[in-house]
């Protein structure tokens, strides 16, 4: 059995997230938890609420909250979502946790330690209308590098640029709008990630198995203008991780915190912890430590590309400047991003879908089936209301939902709501199970590849041979001049219906759920052996008639979301 370590990228607790958030990193991932697991894998699946920095101040300030309370609100809030979409965190956890303090503070003494860690003078924005100095965040303005206008003081969100604040052009306060912004000097530790270069390169040079996406990004990083620069890990702020040195403030850093950039990966680690003290699981070093059992580990991280920078450089520089024998990441599967009807998304405009909205408007696996089977991932990709009504009622609807209608239907029919008995299976049905394995180790093939597209592509093609099979084999036919060999081939057809829940479960578990009710079995067995796998269900074992597996979504309906989720014009 494998042990499959898997993190997807933490969302930030200003607000609901949007799909492109969603398909980006937490539902991959989920994508690929759930197959493992399917697989008999031991699976540790983590998230948390990223729940330091500018951005949980501003939104709590904007809320009229105590930074704290907006966060443990928010915390709730989002991890509601997150199991009313089906994803299956064994802990979803929080940034601002004391695991993940303790921890912090931790990492920084061991880099202090190894000479990794070293103070600067520096000048920095301060902001005389707001009376205090701004952190990257807090400021905003044009990038010099592509003229995104809405560039932040730390990264451009359109060409991934990393930046300081004061190369950005017209810069100005997030808080009150004020252009009225002076260089000060203040005192931060900084990262020697300038040190660790040679030794990530080597690192990143060995993921011969990593997407070009995520090599491309980290090298640029590493190679471009100066190569890797040494990078502040602390801030400004009221709201995070202390900056302390043992049980004291560090000297000369105090009302300072860490960098939430620099405590949001180590709480993947932390997450762990907080897993065990909930008393969810145990021994969380088994995971993380390679000297206690960690080395037979998978780690897999999940993210979108603008995660990708420090996840390839900075974490791992903390991770191997440590010095301790922790878990690095074995494979990084990063997302290009999801667009929205010819635009982006945009939480000031109302324009786009985002998780609340999506929940109240379909169920989980609608959303589930179009945003993994459209996964952005050599390239970005785009929601339309077009598409999405196409998919659903071609691939659900018209694929596996009628295929589990006329199947059970036909059957309640003719031999009652039971397996029938008699008959053999013929050339026909061996084609169908030649077909059906080679597919199915296909599916199993790009999964364990973590090719999203390709596993939804060939997960409808097993679904589609059934369908041609029925159509072919024409039971309803049969039936009339041979009743026993129309008995083999539904009694094949219903075990196909609990195969599609078995295989079909990472994608659409609620589907899954209601068709192994409904063939009133448990028996979720990977289909290993096929033919074995078709006769699951037996002669004279009992079913019922589902419900309609998948509803068609009309035209009214797609018409009327187009509408309502166009957001305002400029």
């Amino acid at each position: 059995m494998a042990r499959h370590l898997i993190t997807s990228a933490i969302p930030y607790i200003n607000g609901i997230k949007h799909l492109g958030n969603l398909v980006g990193s937490q539902l991959p991932a989920d994508l690929f938890a759930r197959y493992q697991r399917g697989r008999g894998n031991e699976v540790l699946f983590l998230c948390s609420t990223d729940e330091h920095g500018t951005p949980a101040e501003l939104a709590a300030a904007k809320a009229g909250q105590p930074v704290a309370e907006y966060c443990a609100e928010m915390h709730d809030v989002q991890a509601k979502i997150a199991e009313g979409f089906r994803l299956s965190f064994d802990h979803f956890g929080r940034s601002s946790s004391e695991q993940n303090k303790k921890l912090t503070q931790h990492f920084a003494g061991q880099l202090d330690e190894a000479g990794l860690i070293r103070e600067v003078s520096e000048k920095q924005m301060y902001s005389n209308t707001d009376g205090r100095f701004l952190p990257d965040r807090y400021i905003e303005g044009t990038c010099p590098n592509c003229g995104f206008e809405s560039a932040r003081g730390d990264q451009c969100d359109n060409c991934t640029k990393q930046l300081d604040p004061t190369d950005l052009i017209n810069p100005y306060s997030t808080i009150s709008g004020s252009t009225d912004l002076e260089e000060r000097e203040t005192k931060h530790l900084f990262l020697c990630q300038s040190q660790m270069r040679d030794k990530l390169q080597a690192w990143i040079d060995s993921k011969t198995d990593w997407p070009v996406l995520t090599t491309s990004i980290a090298n640029k990083w590493l190679n471009d203008g100066d190569g890797l620069q040494d990078r502040g890990i602390t801030r400004d702020l009221d709201w995070g991780v202390p900056v302390m040195k043992g049980d004291d403030v560090w000297p000369g850093m105090e009302g300072k915190v860490f960098y939430v950039w620099f405590d949001a990966p180590i709480e993947y680690i932390a997450c762990s912890q907080e897993w065990v003290d909930a008393g969810k699981g145990d021994n969380w070093e088994r995971w993380w430590r390679t000297d206690k059992g960690a080395d037979d580990v998978r780690y897999t991280q999940f993210m979108g590309k603008d995660n990708v920078p420090f996840h390839t450089l900075s974490f791992p520089a903390t991770i191997l400047g440590s010095g301790e024998p922790w878990k690095l990441v074995d494979h990084l599967k990063s997302f290009n991003y999801l667009n929205y009807d010819g635009g982006q998304f945009s939480t000031s405009r109302g324009r786009g879908v985002f998780m609340d909205q999506a929940l109240e408007i379909l169920p989980a696996d609608y959303w589930r089936w179009w945003l993994l089977s459209h996964a952005p991932e050599s390239s970005d990709s785009e929601f339309t209301w077009e598409n999405f009504q196409q998919s659903v009622n071609k691939d659900l609807a018209d694929v596996l939902g009628n295929f589990v209608s006329r199947v059970t239907k036909f059957c309640r029919s003719k031999f009652g709501e039971e397996v029938p008995a008699g008959g053999t299976f013929g050339e026909q049905e061996q084609a169908l199970i030649e077909e059906l394995t080679t597919r199915i180790r296909a599916y199993e093939g790009h999964m364990e590849a973590m090719e999203v597209r390709k596993s939804s592509q060939e997960l409808r093609a097993i679904w589609v041979a059934g369908n041609e099979y029925l159509q072919n084999a024409a039971p309803w036919s049969t039936f009339k001049t041979d009743p026993e060999q129309a008995a083999a081939q539904i009694r094949l057809a219903l075990n196909l219906i609990r195969l599609y829940a078995v295989l079909s479960a990472p994608f659409i578990p609620d589907a899954k759920d209601a068709l192994m009710a409904a063939m009133q079995t448990s028996d979720d067995s990977w289909p290993d052996d096929v033919p074995a796998a078709l006769e699951a269900l037996q002669a004279g074992h009992a079913f019922t008639v589902p419900d309609v597996t998948f509803r068609k979504i009309t035209d009214d309906e797609r018409e009327e979301w187009q509408g309502r989720f166009a957001g305002k014009r400029d």
